[in-house]
């Protein structure tokens, strides 16, 4: 074992960056015994210098995490700051002065991750970003290493903790949308500010990375379809369960047929119980991930916290301080195939749909030939009068499978039809 330390640069030290720190103290006999060198913490960079920080030398804090990342002497910066700026710079100022890096920033890694890679790739450093999707799940490394050799048609998966605990509450107790967040925010699932999770945008880049490395191509945040969990109700559940599924908010990414494109989306959707994601309860993620020749599978565990995260941070400091030792670098990216992103509307799958309709003869054959006339097919329909005798009366129908251009045009028409009171859900069936 050489006995010159590998210098590590930690950038940002709140819940994650604290874990990073107190892992990189407390096992670090075993961390120099696995990489074949000793690791040192050189500096913590830190907006609030006069915070105390538990397990971290005083001595090492700075808030001129420039400084630090320039210093000629640095092997590896970790990067847990999160947003675009001055993540985006200190990283690039890393690979330019010589550092190797390891980030958790899903949403930089999402909006410029080709150019990062180009750069690594230039000044001949690393870019891992294992904690950046599902925690403390091996995703990235799987995806990119394990099933190189396979083709990646689909990945479907639960990848925020907030929404699927606020979804799980829903759908084991009946309660409604604002209760279920009240307790997650009460248990400190969700931030107070739950926008970023609740509308899909959390979800959404992880998609755009998921997607650009099942595929092979450059996938941004913006070409990725998101659709929010806010409108989800009681009733939308009540409905799943007549059908035999749930709802998750669901990251799907999926290769086109004829593999001349690809898709990401997020938005919920119903799934059948007997589909593996169906049984991802409280705040864990999953990803489902279909290939040609290994067929099925299931990446189940904790998708966010302090701890979880700082696993696959430190996992993937491991690997590049091996690739520092040997002086090679590990995977980049990997965006041969440079495949075009296709719209929403060319997207294939089925559909609920819950209209509220004039309970009167003839309603059901007009629902039914506006679908007709856009070659939308249905596959089921239950009628229901209203408990409250108002004359209307609640309708549902299943498709088969459409496109969502059909299905959209198919809505607008039944808006415009007098019988037709309101549309009060649409939600998308997967994993079929």
């Amino acid at each position: 074992m050489r006995t010159r330390p590998l210098k590590v640069a930690l950038l940002g030290c709140g819940v994650v960056g604290s874990e990073v720190a107190r892992i990189m103290t407390t096992h670090a006999d075993d961390l120099a015994a696995r990489i074949g060198a000793p690791v040192e913490l050189a500096g913590v960079a830190v907006r609030r210098p006069s915070k105390v920080r538990e397990g971290v030398d005083p001595a090492l804090v700075t808030t001129d995490a420039t400084a630090l990342v320039k210093r000629g002497d640095i092997d590896v910066v970790v990067e847990v700051i999160g947003g675009i700026e001055p993540a985006r710079a200190l990283i690039t100022t890393a690979f330019e002065h010589g550092a190797s890096v390891v980030s958790a920033n899903k949403a930089l890694l999402a909006q410029d991750g080709a150019a990062l890679h180009a750069l690594a790739e230039e000044q001949g450093r690393d870019l891992y970003y294992e904690a950046a999707v599902a925690g403390a799940i091996p995703l990235i490394r799987p995806l990119r290493e394990s099933l190189a050799g396979d083709k990646v048609n689909r990945v479907l998966g639960i990848v925020n903790g907030t929404t699927n605990f606020i979804l799980d509450k829903m759908d084991s107790t009946g309660a409604g949308y604002q209760e279920a967040l009240d307790e997650a925010t009460a248990l400190g699932y969700a931030e107070a500010d739950p926008t970023a999770d609740v509308e899909g945008f959390d979800a959404a880049a992880k998609a755009a990375i998921l997607a650009g490395i099942a595929f092979h191509t450059r996938v941004r945040l913006d070409d990725v379809y998101r659709e929010g969990m806010t409108e989800v109700t009681a009733a939308d559940f009540a409905s799943a369960k007549a059908m035999g599924c749930t709802i998750k908010l669901l990251a799907i990414c999926e290769r086109a047929a004829d593999g001349g494109s690809v898709t990401a989306r997020v938005h919920p959707a119903m799934i059948p119980l007997s589909h593996p994601l169906a049984s991802v309860r409280g705040a864990y993620n999953a990803v489902f991930v279909e290939s040609d020749a290994a067929g099925q599978l299931m990446f189940y565990g904790p998708g966010a916290g302090g701890a979880p995260t700082a696993s696959a941070v430190l996992g993937d400091l491991v690997a590049v301080c091996r690739n520092k030792l040997s002086g090679a670098t590990g995977p980049g990216d990997s965006a041969y195939t440079q495949l075009p992103v296709s719209p929403m509307g060319e997207v294939v799958t089925r559909y609920h749909i819950s209209l509220d309709v004039a309970d009167k003869p003839g309603v059901l054959a007009q629902v039914a030939t506006v679908f007709a006339e856009h070659g939308v097919s249905i596959d089921t329909v239950r009628q229901q009068g209203r408990q409250d005798g108002g004359g209307d009366a609640s309708l549902v129908v299943v498709t088969h499978r459409a496109s969502d251009a059909s299905l959209s045009g198919t809505v607008e028409a039944l808006r415009n039809l007098d019988t037709v009171r309101g549309v009060a859900s649409i939600m998308r069936v997967e994993g079929e």
